[in-house]
């Protein structure tokens, strides 16, 4: 005989165990199944160790959706303040570093432990390594068939997640789940990713490996100033990192290097002060000394002194450097992409609730939607917010 649940939650993540303690709290008989052996994996392993658990400035902008208006509701109804709050009340310690990004002092462990113990206060329950083979409509609602056995329950919460990290169980669960029922699903694709280059710019630029830089990174109307990182397989580091969330394959992207240095100024300065030294040499007092070195032989500058160069020449050598322009050869994929861009499509589903229109009792949250936070704790509270708003319906 089936188990019977008032909500049963297909992931154990972030938006899951948010979900979970909002419905338990009003209620409600909880279930969540996760086929892993622990939960929050992804909580646990974010932020170098620390989970950039949130971002103060978290807003609509934040987030690219083939609907863009759609995660307003959640956003407005769950703010990162609630979440702190919700930190604070546990005693975690936490810091705030650039661009509003909030971490914990100590452990990510800590957040998984929060939230464990919220589900437990409220009443929800956990069940680890099932794995889901089934979900059908029935009369009373859904019937949920796993390797533990099967459950029966009035509402089904997928909150499986989206294809990154693989090895850490990703899946792809969700998207067949709403494909079943009928629901569209926007295109998916790495997104938060490095990304590559062909053979042909790595042997040109492998002199480079592990070095990084100040950079505005540029692709079409989106910009993001962090740092870049250059590595044997391409590029990385925050700013890449984000704009890869823009790019498209046979695109260029525009790095401007040192953003806010007039190179090109202090150039013809120090031609002025110090012709004698070679090029590379006066870059190395503003870019790192292999980047200095780089873009002095690409312009053809070896060997000649500063005080031989012309103002075209210098502005010239100062343009390559911050309007450096690659054409990446693709991604580094789910192996290492932080998210998943795209997902169920948004306008399927009640952006109140989380349900979809079409069948009542079936919501999807986190990050099997298709709503992608930039880099820096957004979607962390994508998560938050869906599983909040998803917690008060079910």
């Amino acid at each position: 005989m089936a188990e019977k649940q008032d909500v049963v939650i297909i992931g154990a993540g972030a938006a899951g165990m948010m979900c979970a303690i909002e419905a338990a709290k009003r209620g409600r008989r909880v279930l969540v199944l996760d086929h892993g052996k622990a939960p929050g994996e992804k909580i646990r392993i974010s932020g170098g160790g620390r989970c950039n658990f949130t971002n103060i400035h978290a807003g609509p902008k934040n987030f690219l959706s083939d609907n863009p208006h759609f995660c307003k509701s959640a956003l407005a109804r769950y703010r990162p303040q609630d979440f702190v709050a919700l930190v604070e009340r546990h005693g975690i310690a936490w810091h705030e570093k650039t661009l509003g990004q909030l971490f914990c002092d100590h452990s990510a462990r800590n957040i998984v432990r929060m939230l464990l113990a919220e589900m437990k206060q409220a009443g929800a329950a956990l069940r680890l390594e099932t794995a889901i083979s089934a979900v059908e409509r029935i009369v009373s609602g859904f019937r949920v068939t796993t390797s533990t056995g099967t459950v029966e329950t009035d509402s089904l919460v997928v909150a499986s997640g989206g294809k990154s990290i693989p090895k850490m169980g990703a899946t792809g669960l969700a998207y067949r789940i709403a494909e079943q029922f009928g629901l569209p699903v926007v295109e998916t694709r790495p997104a938060l990713v490095p990304l590559t280059l062909d053979q042909a710019h790595l042997e040109k630029l492998g002199v480079l490996a592990g070095v990084a830089a100040d950079a505005e990174v540029r692709f079409g109307q989106a910009a993001f100033r962090e740092a870049v990182l250059v590595t044997h397989r391409g590029l990385s580091g925050p700013a890449i990192l984000q704009i890869s969330s823009y790019w498209r394959e046979g695109a260029e992207i525009v790095l401007k290097l040192m953003p806010e240095v007039n190179i090109a100024g202090i150039l013809k300065a120090m031609r002025r002060t110090n012709g004698r030294q070679a090029p590379q040499t006066a870059l190395a007092e503003i870019l790192p000394r292999r980047l200095a070195h780089f873009f002095a032989e690409e312009a053809r500058l070896t060997g000649r002194l500063l005080a031989d160069l012309s103002d075209r020449a210098i502005e010239a050598l100062a343009t390559s450097i911050q309007a450096w322009t690659l054409k990446p050869a693709g991604s580094e994929g789910y192996r290492t992409a932080e998210v998943t861009l795209g997902g169920i499509d948004t306008r399927a589903l009640d952006s109140k609730s989380m349900q979809a229109r079409d069948v009542p009792g079936l919501y999807f949250i986190g990050e099997c939607v298709d709503v992608t936070g930039w880099l820096g704790g957004y979607n962390f509270q994508w998560a938050w917010a869906s599983g909040f708003a998803a917690g008060q319906a079910v």
